[in-house]
């Protein structure tokens, strides 16, 4: 019995000497996971603020040597416009502050800025080290124009001018001080959209209904047809869903239906040159919207209005100002 008391004893001195030394193993091995893990976080903190300080002192020097470097102050801004916009009005549009850096100035903002106007169609800039920024635009052109109602601050009501381009983009007309080049005493010499609700003429939008598309086509077809130079268009109603009404400066009012501009002109231009052999004087109204069999009548015989002299579409929007 005694033997087997000392055996047990002694085994319960083993297992207490294994749980020992498991829980200091345990022990050594937490103690080296966080010895590990320390060095990693310092590390780690180390390399983010050398990255930082790397990070710091190259925007430093970039700004020192670069964006706010005198040497690269804007001294000249070259503008060139396809148009008639002054320059002097396109760099008060561009919003480039003097004496700005050119390596440190926002292109695609001064490009914005640029483009917010309705009468620039687009907008390029380059710089050209160590101090010029180059600036090309591409104006829009108008080929027609509208009349609107615009409320007078003392009441009533004032008939304000708006213009449209090629693509229906409404724009007011430019200023004599925002002209490179003095308006003709005649003015524009615009055809005139009529049948555009009101509130659809806000400077910058564009217009795009069948009826004002196929309008502007067709000031754009006339310009290129056969009938340039006799007849000079005024007005051109926009109003009814499936036709245009066109008055001419000779008295004659036509209709056209809203495709096939260029065929329809030839048809005019045969129908005019008909009457003249005939001496039949200036149509008085023509209907070209039906295929066959047009519908004609002549204004009073004796009474004729000479054509127009103008002979070619109008070049005065592609003066190049430099």
């Amino acid at each position: 019995m005694a033997w087997f008391r000392k055996k047990n004893r002694n085994r319960r001195l083993d297992r207490r000497h294994v749980v020992l030394d498991v829980k200091l193993r345990s022990s050594q091995a937490r103690a080296l996971r966080v010895r590990w893990g320390t060095i990693a976080v310092s590390v780690s903190l180390a390399t983010l603020f050398s990255l930082y300080v790397i990070w710091c002192a190259g925007e430093w020097a970039l700004n020192r040597f670069l964006y706010e470097n005198k040497d690269f102050a804007i001294q000249q801004i070259d503008i060139q416009t396809d148009g008639v916009i002054a320059p002097d009005e396109l760099r008060r549009w561009a919003g480039i502050k003097p004496g700005a850096n050119l390596l440190g100035l926002d292109l695609v903002r001064v490009k914005n800025n640029l483009e917010a106007w309705p009468q620039v169609k687009s907008a390029s800039l380059e710089r050209v080290l160590p101090r010029t920024l180059r600036i090309r635009v591409t104006e829009r052109e108008p080929v027609a124009q509208a009349y609107a109602p615009v409320p007078r601050s003392t009441g009533g009501y004032d008939m304000r001018i708006f213009q449209l381009d090629g693509e229906g983009c409404v724009m007011l007309p430019l200023g004599g001080r925002q002209r490179s080049a003095p308006l003709p005493a005649a003015g524009e010499d615009l055809p005139t959209l009529i049948g555009i609700t009101a509130t659809d003429l806000a400077p910058g939008r564009h217009l795009d209904t069948p009826q004002v598309r196929a309008a502007l086509e067709f000031v754009q077809a006339f310009d290129r047809s056969p009938m340039m130079g006799l007849a000079d268009v005024v007005r051109v109603d926009v109003s009814a869903p499936e036709t245009l009404q066109v008055t001419t400066g000779q008295g004659s009012v036509v209709t056209l239906a809203l495709h096939d501009f260029d065929q329809q002109l030839r048809r005019w231009r045969d129908i005019y040159d008909q009457g003249v052999r005939q001496g039949q004087g200036n149509i008085s109204t023509l209907d070209l919207a039906v295929p066959h069999n047009i519908p004609v009548q002549w204004q009073q015989a004796g009474v004729t209005i000479p054509p127009v002299i103008k002979t070619k579409p109008s070049t005065k929007y592609r003066k190049r100002n430099v």
